[in-house]
């Protein structure tokens, strides 16, 4: 009971200079709320470990930019893309491609693919997994996934004698 205490006195403390602080990093209000929450939690997590009780405020604003720099590189690694920006990446089946062959020979057809296209193919469009999804499962960035849905696709298609005209694969799946 006592830390919840301490706790709470932490944040009443520190909450809106760390909010301030963060707000001035990130400019959106939203961000300057999950990095403040998210520095909180990381003191829940961590501060029994600080030894000077008079370097909680150091600790509490490193923290607080530390978070703030690994997101800023994560978004500088990973960026987010809009879908309709993306459009013209995205693969095209057509649908007299996927209509004129069965199943079982698109399966077979897959099975032959390289290994480096197999997955991201089989996850797009056999099991309804998002772009993102296929990375996080897959561990490699966005863009990865996007350009060996394209070139699997490209070389299935190539293998069964598709067509490259058609709608984007949201809209049509194998």
């Amino acid at each position: 009971m006592a830390n919840d205490v301490e706790f709470e006195n932490l944040v009443a403390q520190y909450y809106e200079p760390l909010y301030r602080f963060a707000f001035s990093l990130a400019r959106d209000e939203s961000d300057a709320c999950d990095l403040t929450q998210q520095t909180f939690c990381i003191w829940a997590a961590k501060g029994h470990q600080l030894r000077d009780a008079s370097k909680v405020k150091t600790w509490l604003f490193t923290t607080l930019h530390r978070e703030f720099l690994g997101i800023r590189r994560k978004q500088t690694r990973f960026p987010q893309v809009e879908l309709e920006e993306a459009a013209p990446e995205l693969p095209v089946v057509s649908p007299s491609a996927i209509s004129s062959h069965d199943t079982a020979q698109v399966l077979a057809t897959l099975a032959r693919l390289d290994e480096i296209y197999q997955a991201p193919v089989a996850l797009f469009y056999l099991q309804d997994c998002s772009y993102k999804e296929i990375a996080e499962i897959l561990q490699v960035p966005l863009g990865t996934v996007k350009s060996r849905l394209a070139r699997g696709i490209g070389r299935l298609q190539e293998m069964i004698g598709g067509e490259t005209e058609g709608p984007r694969p949201e809209q049509t799946r194998l």
